[in-house]
């Protein structure tokens, strides 16, 4: 167990309650902008990081200590459960997720088979169990969404514009609906086990989402995100949802059962305010700031931080991942300033 206190900052956050200070975690916090993590990947694959729970503990563990953040997030991708189901999938360096047996029909859909969390990625509740062990601040697990897995699973690696997933959920709509229903159950099933091994908070990443209009997401997306979002508020765990270049569907998560809406940098939090968001709000410096002269990164930190701190429940975090340019020294200034904030100086 870790000697030093619990910092609970960020769970304060999640459940709009006042804070002493205003919370921050980086999405992708652990990556090769590390040295650390640049030597562990030389040693092991992506997947083999994993599948070790130790390693996947120490990967994990790294920026928390390295940073100085309110929170950890769990090392793994939103690949991982979907090996066991079936999918054919593996991360190519400088390309991403590739599936090799891409689903382009209803008999594909119903090919694809259950998660049984325990005996399929034992190892991830194990890396959870060491983590509750060594961490002194909440742990976040996380999920993909069903949209943007399917758009994986069909398009069969990374996309632009998904117009296979698209002309997918168009032209078979009952092949879609399964499709969204066993992702969905999934979905639950993973992040059930997560909460169950001790996360403390649970993020579903709809990265490609913001791909639909409102009123697609409406009928193909938002039955399966408010069953998913339902089911793990009998958890009694905060819950975050997040995707990129989705400011125009902020309405229609706002009506979802979720504590924590994320935004990209694309959507000012002035603006998600204004639309009548009103959940707890994360996010959402530009990542590319990080490569900005200190002035410049600090005056647009500051500007989103008086946006995000006009009323309680706020946490402070990047419009989007990490990159491998960022510095770590960069990061640890950034996470110092935040953390000495306040909004009258």
């Amino acid at each position: 167990m870790s000697a030093k206190p619990f910092n609970d900052t960020f769970l304060k956050a999640c459940r709009h309650e006042p804070t002493e200070h205003v919370p921050v975690w980086y999405m992708r916090q652990a990556g090769r902008y590390q040295p650390e993590y640049r030597a562990i990947r030389a040693k092991y694959s992506f997947f083999e990081m994993n599948y070790i729970p130790e390693v996947c503990a120490e990967v994990t563990r790294l920026p928390v200590e390295q940073l100085g953040v309110d929170a950890a997030i769990l090392f793994a991708d939103i690949m991982t459960p979907l090996k066991p189901i079936g999918v054919d999938v593996n991360i190519e360096s400088g390309v991403g997720p590739v599936i090799a047996n891409p689903v382009k029909t209803l008999s594909d859909v119903q090919r694809l088979g259950e998660l049984d969390p325990e005996s399929h990625v034992p190892y991830i509740m194990e890396a959870i169990k060491i983590l509750r062990q060594q961490l002194s601040v909440p742990l976040i697990g996380f999920a993909g969404a069903p949209f943007t897995l399917a758009s994986y699973i069909i398009e069969g690696g990374p996309s632009k514009h998904y117009h296979k997933t698209k002309a997918f959920m168009y032209t078979q709509p009952e092949a879609w609906q399964a499709l969204m229903d066993k992702l969905g159950e999934m979905t639950i099933r993973y992040l059930k086990a997560q909460i169950g091994a001790g996360a403390q908070a649970v993020q579903v990443f709809d990265s490609w989402v913001g791909a639909l209009n409102d009123e697609d997401y409406r009928t193909y997306i938002a039955p399966v995100m408010h069953r998913i979002f339902s089911a793990l508020k009998e958890t009694g765990v905060p819950t975050i949802y997040f995707g990129v270049g989705a400011g125009h569907l902020l309405k229609e998560w706002d009506r979802l059962p979720v504590d924590v809406v994320g935004l990209d940098w694309r959507t000012s939090i002035r603006t998600a305010r204004e639309l009548g968001v009103t959940k707890v709000l994360q996010g959402n410096l530009d990542p590319t700031l990080l490569l900005a002269p200190w002035d410049m990164l600090e005056a647009k930190a500051k500007a989103i931080l008086d946006e995000g701190t006009k009323q309680p429940g706020y946490i402070f975090n990047l419009g989007h991942g990490v990159f491998p340019d960022a510095k770590v020294e960069t990061l640890q200034k950034l996470t110092r300033f935040i953390h000495s904030y306040r909004r009258d100086s």
